[in-house]
């Protein structure tokens, strides 16, 4: 065989590996003769969160008679209404889609719609428009007073700097998690328990508990992590750059979920000035427990995602069978009131993590590196 033959061979080798990488970062498909009937859409591969649920929807759809295509938006609205396209070219019946813009996704909703296909909005609410069938969906209001209520059971004495980070605004859970928060922790502010360091607008609003959105809004303007690891980075630098240093020592940190709290978490543990925090957290994330182990993240709410699945599971089952699923509230998305059936969630710390997470078999004790 010649030089150039074997160059040729090896590269068209090189370029079929590539692109079945490639295919695997974007998408997965189970594999067998099902009938393709559910897509779904979920927001990006860069954070463990929807990894885990990739995962669970894979092993949940094994033991129903159809199939499901799982697509990943990577952050992008365009590419998320892209994936929608696809799917419903594809035949599907029933999209779970999970928004990256709540706003943006009205659009895909609609033109499922359109198609004849039912829509359930997964974790995150699709906001105004009447597409939406279903929200499959943790209690968020709940995550949020859980967190809040974590830092006042922790903090004693008055005058503690509370130091406020909260999601995306295109997110409406941002809003739903601040919300849940804000309730109990604005009697502690009022009272003097805690001194907000790191917004003059949610000290302007501090002797007010019921916050209008516009004025959840203002404040979440200026604490956004947009759900990424280094804005929460360069917020929380930019915070402490600007605290002075009775603003610092011993601090509490709302934290709107794992993977912000892990950077904003080293950022504080950084400064000298720092003594001691006490961190929140959602999702219940592999990296973050470890650091609720090691004693660098003080809490996480679990939201068990095998539950959320499966509701979402049965949801589209229901609607394949041309039933009816069962509903308990309604969300309104600024069109419509959505039913739906929250799923309940649960505060973890270094005080249960094992039997919460371990013994239920969420996860193995071997992925973790335990103290001796």
């Amino acid at each position: 065989m010649s030089n150039n033959r074997r160059f040729f061979i090896m590269v068209g080798a090189l370029l079929l590996l590539i692109s079945v990488f490639l295919g695997g970062c974007s998408s997965s498909k189970q594999s067998s003769n099902k009938q393709l009937a559910i897509g779904i859409v979920l927001p990006t591969k860069d954070e463990p969160r929807w990894i885990q649920d990739e995962t669970r929807f894979q092993d949940a759809l094994k033991d129903t008679p159809y199939a499901a295509e799982i697509l990943f938006s990577q952050g992008d609205p365009a590419k998320e209404k892209a994936n929608v396209e696809t799917l419903l070219s594809k035949g599907i019946k029933v999209l779970v889609l999970c928004p990256h813009d709540a706003n943006a996704a009205a659009a895909s909703a609609e033109a499922a719609k359109k198609a004849g296909v039912k829509v359930i909005s997964y974790d995150r609410l699709i906001l105004n428009t009447d597409a939406v069938d279903y929200y499959v969906t943790f209690d968020s209001i709940q995550v949020g007073q859980q967190q809040g209520q974590y830092l006042v059971n922790h903090a004693t004495g008055k005058g503690n700097p509370l130091y406020l980070y909260a999601g995306a605004l295109s997110d409406n859970n941002s809003f739903l998690f601040f919300q849940g928060a804000w309730e109990v922790l604005q009697p502690k502010i009022a009272d003097g328990t805690f001194v907000i360091a790191n917004s003059d607008k949610a000290v302007a609003l501090k002797d007010k508990k019921n916050l209008s959105r516009e004025e959840m809004a203002s404040i979440i303007g200026q604490i956004t992590t947009n759900w990424d690891f280094n804005t929460a980075k360069n917020l929380a630098q930019a915070n402490l750059a600007k605290a002075s240093k009775n603003l610092k020592g011993n601090v509490y940190i709302l934290a709107p979920n794992d993977g912000t709290a892990r950077s904003i978490a080293d950022t504080f543990a950084a400064d000298p000035d720092i003594t001691k925090y006490v961190i929140t957290g959602q999702d219940a994330e592999k990296p973050s427990i470890q650091y609720i182990i090691d004693g660098k993240q003080s809490m996480t709410v679990f939201k068990d995602v095998r539950i959320l699945v499966k509701d979402a599971i049965n949801v589209a089952l229901t609607y394949l069978k041309n039933g009816t699923p069962e509903a308990t509230k309604t969300y309104n998305n600024g069109v419509k009131d959505v039913p739906s059936k929250p799923s309940p969630v649960q505060v973890v710390d270094k005080s249960n993590v094992k039997k919460v997470l371990i013994d239920s078999g969420y996860y193995k004790e071997s992925d973790f590196t335990w103290p001796k």
